[in-house]
């Protein structure tokens, strides 16, 4: 019996091992004519949607009702509002946001903002709510 649940659990873990997938982050380009805002899906479970947002501008206070969202920075540097917080991010930061937590970004380089967002749960870009 125990045989059987250690080959069960070793055919599991290789199955979603066979799944897994790679990108090259640095092959993810903003385009040429960039507004504001780029969004580019990477991946999507039911557990969480993985992207690549790029921001030229700002992205205006918002927050996510049923969402958690994690960000982290790949290029640029922004001003970061985290509920009361301000802070400057840069690339390498890591920023976690609570979901129903008010937060919004201006950039501060001359290159677009480039980060990693998941959301948790699987996000359908339906909750995103603004702030005043």
């Amino acid at each position: 019996m125990k045989v059987r649940l250690l080959c069960l659990a070793a055919s599991l873990f290789l199955f979603n091992q066979v799944n897994a997938e790679r990108l090259v982050l640095s092959d993810v380009q903003a385009p040429e004519e960039l507004e504001n805002v780029h969004v580019v899906k990477l991946a999507s479970d039911s557990h969480s949607t993985d992207f690549v947002i790029f921001v030229k501008n700002m992205v205006p206070l918002h927050k996510h009702v049923e969402h958690s969202e994690t960000i982290y920075v790949l290029e640029g540097k922004g001003l970061f509002q985290l509920g009361d917080q301000s802070m400057e991010i840069v690339a390498g930061d890591y920023i976690r946001v609570p979901k129903g937590t008010p937060h919004a970004v201006k950039v501060l380089s001359s290159i677009p903002l480039k980060i990693i967002s998941v959301q948790a749960p699987e996000f359908f870009g339906k909750d995103r709510v603004k702030v005043n």
